[in-house]
């Protein structure tokens, strides 16, 4: 069963704390083998407040998941997406076909 972060985000407020953010994750998502799946249309939020953006993001598993987010170069690019936008991040494991 493969791990998951599911993020739900509002618009970016800061572009450069963005870019920053982009910019450290990369290595870490690499490191982890996490694959950014997004889909082909925008998403729409019925129930999520302001939110504007929706990722999902797959791990091999679930403790993977949880090693990424736990991982301190994680923490360190974390601080710069919460910069940059309002977010919730939920973790979890499924099956998805």
């Amino acid at each position: 069963m493969k791990g998951y972060w599911l993020v739900l985000g509002t618009d970016v407020t800061d572009a450069e704390a963005q870019a920053e953010y982009g910019r450290l994750w990369a290595p870490v998502a690499a490191k982890y083998g996490a694959r950014v799946r997004r889909g082909d249309e925008a998403p729409t939020m019925l129930e999520a407040g302001d939110k504007s953006r929706i990722l999902l993001v797959e791990f091999a598993d679930l403790a993977t998941a949880q090693a990424c987010y736990d991982d301190p170069d994680y923490q360190a690019a974390r601080a710069f997406a919460m910069k940059a936008a309002q977010r919730e991040l939920v973790i979890f494991a499924a099956t998805l076909d």
